[in-house]
């Protein structure tokens, strides 16, 4: 299993972050809807509007395909390009330890 963190370390304004909404609900969302491989992902945001985004995928290979299926993409009309810089860093990194919250609960608590 792997993580693909995506950080945006600038704030963003109102217009900037409905641009990505906008972004992620109608043209990120559905390109990557079909890559094999992909399990989930979070996005923490600040306040301010910067965060960053966790993507996790059974495979290094699956999170290049989202990377690239997503700037195959071609903006959507009304999206501005200067509304959506990017992001400022990206790492792919594996994941040493997995537990879902089911396996958590089936533990218990230690006496």
């Amino acid at each position: 299993m792997y993580a693909h963190l995506i950080w945006f370390d600038q704030p963003r304004n109102a217009d900037a972050l409905a641009a990505v909404e906008f972004a992620d609900t109608h043209r990120i969302r559905p390109a990557v809807a079909t890559v094999p491989g992909l399990l989930d992902y979070y996005e923490l945001r600040r306040p301010d509007g910067s965060g960053v985004v966790i993507g996790i995928a059974e495979t290094e290979a699956a999170l290049h395909t989202v990377r690239e299926t997503i700037l195959a993409t071609e903006l959507l009309p009304g999206e501005d390009p200067t509304l959506l810089p990017g992001p400022d860093r990206v790492e792919i990194v594996p994941v040493h330890v997995h537990q879902d919250r089911d396996a958590i609960y089936a533990a218990g608590t230690p006496s």
